[in-house]
């Protein structure tokens, strides 16, 4: 890592002072406040997608935000927390390439005042909080130390669960430490020719079939994320052969619930993605209405050989 970026207010925080251990940066920059380098104008996403920097801040306001309607996998209430910002890998379909403007990474070092409003959040009711909305939830956990503060925390805590959604197979620290019931590992999956395709820098499905198998063996709760499903060539084909590939892994026993969803993006961050990508023609496809309709009713349909149907949600506005 060659320039990591650090508040003034944070320079001192212990979880800075770790971070940078593990960086290493041959060059520490102090700033104010993160979005005059994570805002600034006239940045390209893309082109620092090749190299991106490392920003470590404070996050202020709100912390802990609930999910849009139809987002969840079974509990009265949704919550989604972002203590990171970007993602290592690069998939073609990512919302993130329309929403920030720039590519860097940055992570909120003040884990305590997220697990803080987390705790305000709680109440009777099951309510799930989900942390891998604006990131891969296990990517950069190498780095950032994000499990091992916030598993001993959400253990202690039954009433709130938490959702690692990943496409990572980084689980190191997930198999040194006893799994508990209220932690799901979900992992977005898509066939193996749609990962080559449009899933650049991830892992392929092989390897992380082998990572639920390992997790399951452990005996950690596994999600499903079959979200966005993607339109292509011989769809029938290749989605029949990739949920035969995953339910020969997959023990149903430990499965805690399997999503899908089309691929859909809100209209500001849409717009941002044709401009940055004016003749990709994903965009154009998965956008066509009742055709990612009929492709949603057959996976529906195949998933329900698998597993009871109970435990699949359907991430749609129709269906």
């Amino acid at each position: 890592m060659t320039f990591v970026y650090v508040e003034k207010e944070v320079q001192t925080h212990p979880r800075t002072l770790k971070v940078l251990e593990k960086l290493k940066p041959s060059h520490v920059i102090p700033i104010d406040r993160y979005p005059e380098i994570f805002n600034r104008k006239n940045q390209h996403f893309r082109l620092q997608k090749k190299q991106a920097s490392f920003i470590l801040a404070k996050k202020h306001g709100t912390l802990i935000y609930p999910t849009p309607p139809g987002y969840g996998i079974g509990a009265k209430h949704n919550y989604y927390f972002s203590h990171f910002l970007n993602c290592p890998f690069d998939c073609r379909y990512c919302f993130l390439q329309g929403m920030y403007r720039s590519a860097s990474f940055v992570l909120f070092v003040n884990f305590e005042e997220f697990q803080e409003e987390i705790k305000e959040k709680m109440g009777e009711d099951k309510a799930t909080f989900f942390s891998g909305y604006d990131g891969d939830s296990l990517a950069m956990d190498a780095k950032t130390g994000f499990l091992s503060a916030f598993l001993p925390f959400f253990r202690k805590h039954p009433n709130a669960e938490l959702e690692l959604r990943t496409k990572s197979v980084f689980i190191r620290e997930l198999l040194k430490q006893t799994p508990f019931p209220n932690c799901v590992v979900a992992f977005s999956l898509s066939p193996q020719p749609l990962i080559q395709e449009l899933e650049k820098k991830t892992p392929p499905l092989v390897k992380r079939l082998e990572a639920i198998q390992k997790l399951q063996e452990a005996g950690w709760k596994i999600g499903l994320r079959f979200d966005p499903i993607i339109d292509c060539d011989n769809f029938e084909y290749h989605y029949t052969h990739f949920f035969e590939k995953v339910f020969a892994v997959v023990d149903e026993t430990l499965l805690h619930s399997v999503s899908l969803g089309a691929f859909r993006l809100p209209k500001p961050v849409m717009k941002e993605m044709k401009r940055l990508k004016p003749h990709d023609s994903l965009l154009a496809i998965n956008q066509e209405g009742p055709r990612i309709q009929e492709k949603l009713r057959f996976c529906h349909e195949k998933l329900l050989n698998y597993f009871d149907k109970r435990k699949l949600f359907v991430c749609a506005e129709e269906f």
